[in-house]
């Protein structure tokens, strides 16, 4: 089974910061640790879902994101590193 994480330093493609409030994408994969990836997909950050950003705090960051019925909280240097297709 592929989990669908890679292991770089300098993510590629278009990432969840660049989701605007209300706005949907697709995730394709994680370019973070094999430990940080797999506890963001025990989250429901997983490859092939839809993450719809719902808000974020005063500032800006973190940021909150809706994913597999639930609404998660991600610093903006994490969210930097899920890239969508």
């Amino acid at each position: 089974m592929q989990l669908g994480f890679k292991k770089v330093s300098q993510p590629s493609g278009r990432n969840l910061t660049s989701l605007k409030k209300g706005e949907s994408g697709i995730l394709d994969h994680i370019e973070l640790s094999d430990d940080d990836a797999r506890r963001l997909m025990e989250m429901g950050f997983l490859p092939g879902h839809t993450v719809t950003r719902a808000g974020s705090a005063p500032g800006g960051d973190p940021r909150v994101f809706q994913v597999d019925g639930s609404e998660v909280a991600l610093r903006q240097e994490t969210a930097w590193h899920l890239i969508l297709r």
